[in-house]
């Protein structure tokens, strides 16, 4: 039986032109300077870094592009950005700053069509749709989709939404659970591998990583393809490098 492939994701989560790092969304603290922390990752052995203004959909503005222009200066590895981007317009910017891939939110739930749209005119692979959850015992996943930065309940069942992503094309789906976001208690597993299983897309694991083990559960139970965390790599509880070795050692 062969290793499974895995990729590491640090994620920059950008506040008025800083890393910074909350937990459930929120009480944001400080964690440096982007193109600092980026360089670090791209030399630490990161296989893409992601990049995401965090307020932006709730400022109701665009992805900052001359802190993203600085970070892609310097990175040597995929750069996957998100945030504000609502528009065929705003894709087209923001991979002009030399990134590979976009992670569209908010925008995706309102407007399935620009997603569609944006498969076609710049292929699956530019295409991410992260979906932020919340536990809910209306939805029959047991997880609701949330938007405007986690801040806004759908009603709308995350495995279900995936489900309609994955119809229109995209490369890959990056759910989020509010319940776990920067706790270190662990990868929503549950809502990891439904979305997983349910559209056999490639699914990047995101939120609650905190200890070498759940990087492994989030790709053996969870069905990941990748694993991104924030905290523990801003803060240095951990190295990329340490999580692979871990990895490594079990079959990843």
């Amino acid at each position: 039986m062969g290793k499974t492939e895995v990729s590491v994701i640090p994620c920059l989560d950008i506040q008025g032109g800083r890393v910074v790092k909350g937990v459930h969304f929120v009480d944001l603290v400080d964690a440096g300077d982007p193109v600092q922390a980026a360089r670090a990752y791209s030399e630490g052995g990161a296989d893409e870094i992601a990049f995401l203004d965090i307020t932006a959909t709730v400022e109701g503005r665009k992805t900052t592009l001359d802190v993203l222009r600085r970070v892609a200066d310097v990175v040597e590895v995929p750069l996957a950005v998100g945030g504000g981007i609502k528009t065929l317009d705003d894709i087209r910017k923001v991979l002009d700053c030399g990134v590979s891939s976009v992670s569209i939110s908010s925008a995706a739930f309102r407007h399935p069509e620009m997603v569609a749209a944006a498969v076609r005119e710049f292929g699956p692979e530019a295409v991410i749709v992260a979906i932020d959850a919340d536990h809910s015992s209306d939805c029959p996943s047991g997880r609701e989709v949330y938007i405007d930065g986690g801040r806004t309940a759908t009603g709308r069942d995350a495995v279900e939404f995936a489900e309609t992503m994955a119809d229109l094309g995209v490369g890959r789906l990056l759910p989020t659970s509010k319940k776990t976001d920067g706790t270190r208690d662990g990868y929503d597993i549950a809502l990891t591998r439904g979305i997983a299983d349910a559209t056999g897309l490639p699914v990047i694991a995101s939120g609650g990583a905190g200890k070498l083990e759940h990087f492994h559960e989030a790709v053996v139970e969870g069905h990941a393809r990748a694993v991104l965390a924030a905290s523990v790599f801003h803060f240095g509880v951990f190295s990329i490098r340490q999580v692979k070795e871990y990895l490594a050692a079990r079959g990843v």
